[in-house]
């Protein structure tokens, strides 16, 4: 009996060492992954995710009646719910702005860039948009009643098909920078 003592401890302390070796290696995979875990936590929480619009103002929910923004840099702009009645955007650069339920109502936006914008539910009533860029737009909803918009290059944008027959009715003029006719940008018959 106490050969088979023996055995059983020569075998414990044989289990206990392989344990220890592989506890020390769990350990050390363990450290080694923490270490890339936090590496890469690191760098997610060192980019910026407002780096590209730090030089913005966020204009959602405020009172722009008959402001002026003739000729500014507004690029990737907040306008969401903001009130523009009657204001000067001649020649902006609205490229990439955000102008969900904005309105535009009286506005003048001749020459102006609103290229990328995401403008769902604006109202552009009695706005003029002569010889504005309005190309890869998502205008869904938004509407251009009375909107003067001869020349104004509407390719590739999303706008309800109620609302491309309706400014078809009077689509006129060819965008002096793109070249694209107002007819041919809403695909017009």
């Amino acid at each position: 009996m106490g050969g088979h003592f023996v055995k059983a401890l020569i075998l414990e302390d044989k289990y206990l060492v392989m344990m220890r070796r592989n506890l020390t290696r769990l350990k050390g995979a363990a450290s080694i992954l923490l270490s890339l875990f936090l590496m890469v936590l690191g760098l997610l929480l060192s980019v910026h995710p407002a780096q590209a619009q730090e030089n913005t103002v966020d204009y959602t929910l405020t009172d722009l009646q008959f402001r002026d923004f003739s000729n500014k840099d507004l690029q990737r702009t907040s306008f969401a719910g903001a009130d523009m009645t009657g204001a000067n955007f001649q020649g902006a650069n609205l490229k990439g702005a955000i102008l969900t339920k904005g309105s535009f109502l009286r506005a003048d936006l001749t020459g102006a860039n609103l290229s990328g914008t995401f403008a769902d539910r604006v109202v552009f009533a009695e706005a003029n948009l002569t010889n504005a860029i309005f190309t890869d737009a998502i205008a869904t909803s938004t509407i251009f009643p009375d909107a003067v918009i001869t020349g104004v290059d509407f390719s590739d944008s999303i706008l309800d098909r109620y609302q491309v027959n309706q400014l078809c009715k009077r689509a006129d003029g060819v965008n002096p920078i793109t070249g694209v006719s107002t007819q041919e940008s809403l695909g017009c018959p």
